[in-house]
């Protein structure tokens, strides 16, 4: 057997396969994950939403939020106004993105197509499948820490493990046991299509939810009632250079740039959608509610264990260890810790299997539609947390996670230059079978790049980027403008949809317009929408496309429809 011929035979097992039946069709920039989402695929109802963003919220890092702001000086009801604030902006920022995927049922890697053109679109992606590499590896190395607590609360002696690492290794043996264990349970649950998440949705919310109740109720009876974290009033230094309401902006950014790549996700899960109002309710109830609930609970609890132990723990891991006295409590003792510690961990899972596995899986499809779908994205994106070595940006980077944390720096541009695009110049119109093909594609632009995007963008991002490297960078006296600029980074770039990159991006396209903005397919070609959704649409079903000799793999320019001015699909 020739060498050519093997090599042919593992490329031919390797390149993913269609089901051209269903329209699934592989190429250079379709494949069944990246098509628009016929309705046998659209199985999320409200409670889906729910649960995709209480997975968000009933974690490690939104309860130790307000941690956050208390350390910045703020009060605690001003800390709390930051969080309900940045909640409601989240929720409404994630339905304006994701209006695409419940409209046209497609998502971020395909929608960044007819803003930044078929090629330009690897722009906004290699951001974000570096993001996802990234959070990843941190949010395993989280989970680990919690299933280190979870073997402590069994074997007592696992805490007293002897560290064989060298001082060189910035972790201890106990820990790096837990993240490779955390690792290889997650991996388990990577075979598991996004349609199918609502039972583990289910289990996670319960178990968690109920637990974070429970560990609140127990430590309010202990205490009893809350210590002096509760009452901490404005405590900002006297030397500050900036004061309560600057500090307060501050905190609504970093409390959205948080989710920022969260927010960019909507339409990659709101495509999966049974009804606009499945998405609409589950997610301003939980990312709002929850979001803003978590918060709350986390403050009474790290209060009132402060009145119990004398100190503030806003990391549950440590305030877990320390009710179970590093393993040497007794067993009812390490018993509620078991429970508590396993419920954050499977949210811990699930949250980062969703917001990073599987959004990076979409990405990295994106990028290579002929070899990877979302499970061999998902499991490339969990093989890099190896490559990424989490252990090391916690333990030794913090600024680096303070980078990552201030990602809306280059995120809220994207957003902007989305929301502009889709809303404002092309009116909400979409030319489906445009955004899989180069030729005779209104998508395609100059050499598969739309220009007016990437001055847009890089206008975005140059007058915050200042503020973010003098902040990170902890600069004693920085110029002042900077730190405001970037202190509203996400504000500045997204709050009217015409700021900075949107308003850049509006003007280029104006002066140096776009032909055909309006179009949209006369034939549902790939089977997408609903009897109700083609007559909204005003597109005639896939059956006349068939019977006229139509399909996805062989379409003319004539295939298309110029929509009267005004009317509103």
């Amino acid at each position: 057997m020739s060498s050519r011929y093997r090599f042919a035979a593992l490329h031919d097992r390797i390149k993913l396969k269609g089901d051209s039946e269903k329209h699934e069709q592989t190429n250079a920039w379709s494949n069944r994950d990246l098509i628009p989402l016929p309705p046998d695929r659209r199985t999320w109802g409200w409670f889906n939403y729910f649960g995709f963003w209480a997975i968000g919220s009933l974690n490690l890092a939104n309860w130790q939020t307000p941690g956050t702001y208390l350390a910045m000086g703020l009060s605690v009801p001003q800390s709390m106004l930051i969080i309900v604030i940045s909640r409601i902006m989240i929720a409404l920022f994630s339905t304006i993105i994701a209006w695409i995927g419940l409209k046209w049922h497609i998502g971020f890697t395909i929608q960044n197509r007819y803003s930044w053109g078929m090629r330009g679109s690897y722009i906004p992606l290699s951001q974000r499948v570096l993001l996802n590499f990234i959070w990843n590896a941190v949010q395993c190395w989280n989970g680990g820490r919690l299933v280190a607590v979870c073997l402590t609360a069994i074997w007592p002696s696992y805490a007293r493990m002897k560290n064989t690492f060298g001082s060189s290794m910035p972790t201890t043996t106990d820990q790096f046991v837990g993240f490779v264990i955390f690792w290889f349970l997650s991996t388990t649950f990577l075979w598991l299509r996004p349609e199918k998440f609502k039972i583990p949705f289910l289990v996670v919310c319960t178990w968690c939810g109920i637990g974070i109740i429970c560990w609140m109720i127990w430590a309010l009876s202990v205490a009893p009632g809350v210590g002096p974290l509760w009452n901490a009033g404005q405590a900002i230094p006297s030397g500050s250079r900036f004061g309560t309401s600057w500090l307060i902006m501050a905190g609504i950014n970093q409390g959205i740039g948080g989710l920022a790549a969260g927010i960019t996700n909507g339409s990659d899960f709101s495509r999966y959608s049974k009804a606009r109002r499945s998405y609409i309710i589950g997610t301003i109830a939980s990312c709002v509610v929850t979001g803003i609930l978590v918060c709350l609970v986390g403050l009474v609890t790290a209060a009132a264990g402060q009145k119990i132990y004398g100190e503030v723990y806003w990391n549950p891991p440590d305030l877990l260890m320390r009710m179970m006295e590093n393993g040497n409590g007794s067993s009812k003792a390490r018993a509620g810790v078991f429970f508590l510690a396993a419920g954050f961990a499977l949210t811990a899972m699930f949250e980062n299997i969703c917001g990073n596995a599987i959004a990076g899986g979409i990405d990295l499809a994106g990028v290579f539609p002929r070899y990877i779908n979302i499970r061999r994205g998902a499991i490339i994106t969990f093989i890099a947390a190896w490559i990424v070595q989490p252990w090391q940006l916690i333990n030794r980077a913090k600024t680096f996670i303070a980078v990552l944390s201030s990602f809306s720096v280059f995120l809220a541009p994207i957003i902007g230059i989305m929301a502009c695009d889709y809303y404002l110049l092309r009116k909400r119109r979409i030319c489906l079978s445009h955004l899989y093909r180069t030729h005779d594609s209104s998508y395609y632009f100059t050499k598969g790049v739309n220009w007016r995007a990437i001055p847009a963008w890089i206008c975005g991002v140059a007058p915050t980027i200042g503020g973010l490297v003098v902040t990170v960078r902890g600069d004693a006296r920085p110029p002042r403008a900077l730190v405001q600029l970037y202190y509203i980074a996400f504000l500045i770039g997204e709050t009217t949809g015409f700021a900075i990159s949107a308003v850049i991006f509006y003007a280029l396209s104006r002066v140096f317009p776009v032909q055909d903005m309006d179009q949209i397919d006369a034939v549902d070609v790939y089977g997408t929408f609903t009897a109700a959704e083609a007559r909204r649409l005003g597109v005639a079903p896939l059956e006349f496309g068939t019977s006229v000799g139509l399909s996805p793999g062989r379409q003319s320019s004539d295939n298309v429809v110029v929509v009267e001015e005004g009317k509103d699909f």
